[in-house]
C-alpha cells in the first residue's frame, strides 16, 4: 500500500508499506479520506514532536476491508469513521471519566508515534471505529474528528445564551467553531490576521459570523468586549486578557509545542477570568460528533481534495513552504480543509 510517511522536518515523502497486519479485536479500515490537520502541518514543520518514519494523519474515513476475531460492530464494506485517540479504559484516568487523559498513550498515537491513515489502510482497535449515517458523506465525515475537538472546548467554555464570543484564528478549527456557535444562535466573531484564510472564512461561513482583523477584535472595550475568547491558535492567551469582559473565559484550544505566555495575574483575579486548557475531546465528544455531522454541513469547510501523490501540494496549501520551514511568513495559506484521497471519486 502507499503511505505519506514523516521523514524529517520539512519533509514527507509517499512511501510503499505491506499492509498492517491485524489481529483479534482490530478492524483494518480501506481509507477513503484523510483531512491534513494543524498537527500535521505542525510536524512537518518541527513544532509537533513526532517519530521519524510514522504514517501521518488521524482525521479519516473509509470502509471496513476486514476485521479480526471477536469484532461484533462492524462487518467488511461498513462506512466508518476513525477516533484516533487512544484510551486504554484501565488507568486511572479513564476509571475516573477522563478518558482523554489516559495514562497508557505514549507510543499509541495515531499519526504521531503510532502509523496514521495517510495512507491506502489502517488498522485500528474495534473501539476505534464508528459507523457514519447513511446520509453523511466521506468528504463531510472526515471532518466528525475535528468535530468533536471543538464540541469538547466549547463545552469547556461554559457557554451562557447571552455570551459574546470571540474565536482566533480562522483555519478549520476556528472555522468549526464559528459554525458550531453560529448553528446554536450565538453572537460570533472570528478573528484572523492571514488576509487568505479570512477571506475563505467570510465565503465559506453563514453571514452572521462577523470576520475580523486582530486590531478590530482587540478594539472592543468596555460593553463590547466578548465574554469568551476562544484560542485556536494556542499562542495569544496573555494578549486576550485585556480583551475579555469582566467574569469571562479563555479558552486556549491550540497547542503550539513551544508556546509560552506571559499572564499578568492580577487581574486574572480582579476581573475574575477563567483561563481555561480543555485537552483533548472525550468518546462521548466523538460520538456526539458524529451525531451532529448528519445535520452540520461540515463540508462546505473543504476546498481542496488531493490524492495521496500530491502530498506536497497539500501542505503548501496549508502554508508549508517546499522544503521545509523558512523565515516566518515565508508559507501562505491558499486552503480551508484539504483532504487526501486514497481516490479522488470516492470524494466528490
Amino acid at each position: 500500500m502507499r503511505a505519506v510517511v514523516f521523514e524529517d522536518v520539512g519533509r514527507a515523502g509517499l512511501h510503499t508499506h505491506g499492509v498492517p497486519p491485524y489481529g483479534a479485536g482490530e478492524v483494518v479500515v480501506e481509507v477513503a479520506a484523510t483531512g491534513v490537520c494543524g498537527t500535521d502541518r505542525a510536524i512537518l514543520l518541527g513544532e509537533f514532536p513526532a517519530r521519524r518514519g510514522v504514517v501521518l494523519g488521524h482525521e479519516a474515513v473509509g470502509a471496513v476491508a476486514a476485521v479480526g476475531a471477536g469484532v461484533g460492530s462492524v462487518a467488511p464494506g461498513d462506512r466508518v469513521v476513525i477516533n484516533p485517540t487512544y484510551s486504554c479504559e484501565l488507568c486511572r484516568p479513564c476509571r475516573r471519566g477522563l478518558a482523554a487523559h489516559c495514562g497508557a498513550k505514549a507510543g499509541r498515537e495515531v499519526g504521531v508515534d503510532r502509523d496514521g491513515t495517510m495512507a491506502d489502510f489502517a488498522v485500528v482497535p474495534e473501539r476505534s471505529v464508528r459507523q457514519l449515517p447513511a446520509g453523511v458523506s466521506y468528504r463531510r465525515g472526515a471532518l466528525v474528528e475535528p468535530l468533536a475537538c471543538v464540541l469538547n472546548n466549547l463545552t469547556a467554555a461554559r457557554l451562557r445564551p447571552d455570551d459574546r464570543v470571540l474565536v482566533i484564528g480562522a483555519g478549520p478549527i476556528g472555522s468549526l467553531c464559528a459554525l458550531v456557535l453560529a448553528r446554536r444562535g450565538a453572537r460570533v466573531a472570528l478573528a484572523e490576521r492571514d488576509p487568505g484564510r479570512a477571506a475563505l472564512a467570510r465565503r465559506l461561513l453563514p453571514g452572521t459570523v462577523r470576520v475580523l482583523a486582530p486590531e478590530e477584535a482587540a478594539d472592543t472595550p468596555g460593553a463590547g468586549s466578548p465574554d469568551v475568547v476562544i484560542d485556536t491558535t494556542g499562542s495569544l492567551p496573555g494578549d486576550v486578557l485585556g480583551t475579555v469582559a469582566a467574569g469571562g473565559t479563555v479558552v486556549v484550544m491550540g497547542e503550539k509545542e513551544a508556546a509560552v505566555a506571559t499572564v499578568p495575574l492580577r487581574p486574572l483575579v480582579t476581573r475574575g477570568i477563567r483561563l481555561v486548557g480543555a485537552g483533548p475531546y472525550r468518546p462521548t465528544d466523538f460520538d456526539l460528533a458524529v451525531d451532529l455531522a448528519q445535520d452540520l454541513p461540515l463540508d462546505d469547510l473543504v476546498t481542496h481534495v488531493l490524492p495521496l501523490e500530491r502530498h506536497a501540494e497539500a501542505f503548501a496549501l496549508l502554508a508549508v513552504p517546499p522544503g521545509g520551514p523558512g523565515p516566518s511568513g515565508s508559507g501562505a495559506y491558499g486552503a480551508m480543509k484539504v483532504l487526501l484521497a486514497a481516490d479522488e471519486g470516492l470524494v466528490p
